[in-house]
């Protein structure tokens, strides 16, 4: 067997490169994009299963260095923090609330359905985090967090390929189902959006208008590196305190507190809440970041595990949709909305925001605007269930 490894400026170049190859898989494939398959996530699997070739084919085990990506992570994360303004959840009001408490109770009952699925089948210690809350509710970015902790902490060598491969089926799953889900609510109750409801999709239409240019791009830059280097302060302290978790909890958790504080105490100084250059580099740190994770893969290492994960993810998905007929829709109100949250459900509960945000854009564009269920799904989705399940993810690995 030999053994390549490619320095970190080649890894990140050729990140790129599957990046755009991806970006080409999905104008062509309509599939891809009907599921909302991200260009990076199209990309990265097609040269994750090019390096299983050459391993199988040719005897060579291709490897990435990948320093680059763990920084592209924590802007992410970051940027989310930036994003979170206390006052959203205020206008949220209740359903806010009930959305929120509906989601913590989920991802409960995701974690147990985890753990009774991984010990029925006896399969190894640490796994009932990869095919749980980690992998499905966290996605591609809280699985590929965690990955390395769990890989020290249980001596699981192929944590990131089993946790980048459920989360990457409870994407596509959710894409499949959240429509038809809510089409079918919508059919059997008679429901219809508002005539004259304003259009709400994508969180983005109420960014900032800036201008975007190199001025606004470095101080982005620069009002995040302080967010992470502040981070890495917290990160410390917590570690002190006995609290174990990934870096980047630290840099989400401080960059809301900086967001919710500096521009209450300096309201003149620039601040990146909601503009296009805050947006600008996180969609580019999320699309080259899972680029390098997923083309990174080795998929070699996953062994006899392929039926295990998909009878977990049907148990999975099966739950999930009892528990969007059944609880969702109910509690959210059994109107409109709530049928429309019903949709994005499913990208809480098995894909991620995108897929959730994707879904609903899908239901809204064919039965009518649901303005308030844009509102309330992303806060909890995107942000508030993250720091949930980070803690939640600490107390299973400890």
């Amino acid at each position: 067997m030999t053994n390549i490894e490619f320095p970190g400026f080649v890894s990140l170049t050729i990140a790129i490169v599957v990046f755009f190859i991806g970006a080409g898989l999905n104008s062509r494939i309509a599939a891809l994009r009907r599921w909302n398959i991200p260009e990076a996530v199209a990309g990265g699997l097609l040269a994750a299963l090019a390096t299983l070739l050459a391993y199988r084919v040719l005897g060579i085990a291709i490897s990435f260095d990948l320093a680059a990506r763990d920084l592209l992570l924590l802007y992410f994360f970051t940027g989310i923090g930036l994003n979170a303004r206390l006052a959203d959840l205020i206008a949220g009001g209740k359903p806010l609330m009930i959305l929120l408490g509906l989601t913590l109770i989920y991802l409960v009952i995701q974690n147990l359905i985890a753990a009774g699925s991984t010990a029925a089948l006896a399969m190894p210690e640490g796994m009932t985090v990869l095919v749980g809350s980690a992998s499905l509710i966290g996605g591609h970015g809280t699985t590929i967090a965690w990955a390395p902790i769990l890989a020290e902490r249980f001596g699981l060598t192929n944590a990131m390929e089993i946790g980048v491969a459920a989360a990457t089926l409870g994407l596509v799953i959710a894409s499949l189902v959240g429509g038809p889900v809510a089409g079918l609510l919508i059919a059997r109750y008679r429901l219809k959006g508002p005539e004259a409801a304003p259009s709400i999709g994508l969180a983005d239409d109420n960014a900032t208008q800036d201008d975007l240019n190199h001025i606004t791009l470095l101080r982005t830059i620069l009002v995040l590196n302080v967010a992470v280097l502040i981070g890495y302060t917290v990160d410390e302290l917590l570690a002190d305190l006995g609290f174990r978790l990934p870096l980047f909890v630290a840099c989400l958790l401080s960059a809301i507190v900086l967001t919710n504080v500096v521009p209450r105490v300096m309201p003149t100084l620039f601040w990146p809440t909601r503009t296009r250059a805050l947006a600008l580099v996180s969609d580019l740190s999320l699309s080259i970041f899972l680029a390098m994770s997923l083309m990174s893969m080795q998929l070699w290492t996953l062994g006899g595990l392929g039926p295990s994960l998909l009878l977990i993810l049907a148990l999975q998905t099966v739950a999930a949709i009892a528990y969007i007929l059944f609880v969702v829709f109910p509690l959210m109100g059994r109107n409109y909305d709530a049928a429309v949250i019903a949709g994005g459900f499913s990208g809480i509960s098995l894909g991620a925001t995108p897929t959730a945000i994707a879904n609903m854009t899908a239901i809204t564009k064919l039965h009518g605007a649901a303005p308030m269920a844009f509102i309330i799904l992303p806060l909890v989705s995107a942000f508030f269930i993250d720091i949930a399940n980070a803690f939640a993810i600490g107390f299973l690995v400890n």
